[in-house]
């Protein structure tokens, strides 16, 4: 299952992608420790499996919450998407 986790307003499209069938393989859960915001979570989808989401209260700010992982914030690469060796995490901006 494919589970987006974000807003669209006047300037954007801002969504934390999660693909839910890569990320139950994954033990580690480096995502969560990755993330210097510390917006994932681990929580039991509706198939009762355990994954990666995005902690409710930072959704509608991922904006202004992700941008110090973007190029202009220093950062080559995302930290969740490089954390996650299954390739499970996207964002779309």
């Amino acid at each position: 299952m494919i589970a987006n986790y974000g807003y669209r307003d006047g300037s954007g499209e801002y969504y934390v992608t999660i693909d839910t069938d890569l990320c139950i393989e994954c033990e580690g859960r480096w995502c969560v420790e990755a993330c210097p915001e510390r917006l994932f979570e681990i929580a039991r989808d509706d198939y009762d499996d355990e994954v990666a989401t995005i902690v409710a209260s930072a959704r509608k700010l991922l904006k202004e919450r992700c941008s110090g992982c973007k190029p202009a914030g220093g950062y080559g690469s995302l930290p969740c998407t490089t954390a996650c060796e299954f390739g499970a995490i996207s964002h779309s901006w």
